[in-house]
């Protein structure tokens, strides 16, 4: 690869499809013959009435990869993470997003059960693959920060704030979004964290994870029910180099949507449902902005409309490679929703980002290198006065003995003569030039 794509990528999001394991699957959902990575569903037509309010019964829908139901987390990792964890090692932003029904294994899928360790998610999986690289790349210098943001209820919370054990969640400090004057979006409030070592990091995320806001539902029995953003910043120098490159990987479990009516929530579970509901609908309405504007010259994307597509402007259409894991249930009751989030998988991989590698001079490392090389330079100064003999400082009976020679000298007709001053330093020939101009002029 040429170094101009290496520094710039324009790419349509991936979408993987992972089916979630069931010992009631419906058997309308089957991998294609023809192409593995396409997934058909067949509806019966005496099923269609109750589950699909139209005539088709029939749907194709193509993904970068469909994870079966026998598919190991290690396999998805390999599959789905390995790929956007080196794609953050490399320089560029890089977002792995969860999306589908509640109940559908999205936090499953990117944080893991807590009872094996085989059954580890992406998030630390990709922990683990970051600090087994910054132990082999020998070359580079890494630091490396975490923060864990939680938006409940369309409010932003920092899931790390140390306040969360004496506070509850609607008394701790609000992240807030602010935009500078370039159109730049950043978080007030929400801390970030250095990491020395993968214990450090994987300690942050259970902490985060221990805070989050859950619930029993009648579609799952410990529901997410907020939208949560689990951020490494890497920053990565050459040793000797004023470079450094600077990644963001983002790891988004969303709140999964669900039919009110269907599940008939009540109280501050249906307060939750609304929200998360709204908030999927405008990244919805974001999607469809950013295919309209490749497509059909649309010039406005509504980021604004909620918080949570405000955080994702640079993961949706912006300066970051996106990968999109939808989760779906194979049974036969949750069939509308496995095919709407099938068709919104669709939508977001007609979506291009343009990823460029972030790299920058640092200032600190420059003035740093500066500094350096002013004090090896008067080292060398000096060393090389030493040497000269240009740091001798003169008696002054051998200033009067110098000064008497030059006059000497200067009063001599004689073309031939010489004016002996012993070993030559800097310092007797400035003495010499100024009597010889001193006795010329008067």
């Amino acid at each position: 690869m040429s170094s101009s794509k290496r520094q710039q990528a324009e790419s349509n999001i991936q979408t993987f499809l992972r089916i979630r394991p069931s010992k009631k699957a419906s058997g309308y959902f089957e991998q294609s013959e023809e192409d593995e990575d396409t997934l058909v569903i067949t509806i019966p037509e005496k099923d269609s009435g109750e589950y699909i309010n139209n005539s088709k019964l029939r749907h194709r829908f193509h993904f970068n990869g469909i994870i079966n139901m026998q598919a190991t987390q290690d396999e998805v990792f390999k599959r789905v993470g390995t790929a956007a964890v080196q794609n953050a090692l490399d320089g560029f932003n890089s977002t792995i997003f969860a999306y589908g029904q509640t109940g559908s294994g999205k936090t499953f899928t990117l944080t893991g059960g807590p009872e094996r360790y085989a059954d580890r998610g992406i998030i630390p999986r990709s922990i683990s693959m970051l600090y087994n690289e910054f132990r082999t790349k020998t070359d580079l210098q890494f630091r490396c920060f975490i923060s864990y943001l939680e938006l409940y209820n369309e409010q932003g919370f920092d899931l790390l704030d140390p306040s969360h054990e004496t506070k509850t969640l609607e008394d701790l400090p609000k992240v807030m979004m602010l935009e500078d004057e370039h159109g730049n979006f950043h978080l007030k409030n929400l801390s970030m964290h250095t990491a020395d070592s993968e214990e450090d990091a994987l300690n942050l995320l259970f902490l985060g994870d221990t805070n989050r806001a859950i619930a029993e539902t009648p579609m799952n029995m410990a529901s997410s029910r907020s939208h949560c953003i689990f951020s490494i910043s890497i920053e990565a120098r050459v040793t000797g180099a004023d470079t450094v490159r600077r990644s963001k990987l983002h790891l988004v479990d969303l709140a999964g949507s669900e039919r009110v009516g269907k599940t008939n929530s009540s109280g501050s579970v249906l307060k939750e449902a609304k929200y998360i509901n709204s908030s999927l609908f405008y990244l919805e309405m974001v999607i469809v902005a950013l295919y309209e504007k490749a497509t059909k010259g649309r010039t406005h994307v509504p980021y604004r409309n909620s918080m949570m597509t405000s955080v994702l402007r640079d993961s949706l259409g912006g300066n970051c490679k996106t990968i999109m894991i939808a989760t779906i249930n194979p049974e036969a009751a949750h069939t509308e929703e496995s095919l709407g989030t099938c068709r919104f998988a669709q939508r977001v991989s007609l979506i291009k980002n343009k990823a460029t590698i972030n790299e920058e001079a640092d200032p600190a490392l420059i003035i740093r290198r500066l500094k350096g090389e002013v004090m090896a330079l008067r080292e060398e100064i000096v060393y090389l006065k030493g040497e000269a003999g240009e740091g001798d400082v003169l008696s002054p009976l051998a200033i009067e003995e110098l000064k008497t020679q030059c006059r000497s000298y200067c009063d001599d007709n004689d073309p031939q003569s010489t004016l002996s001053i012993g070993s030559l330093t800097l310092t007797k020939i400035k003495v010499c030039v100024f009597v010889c101009v001193c006795v010329c002029v008067f």
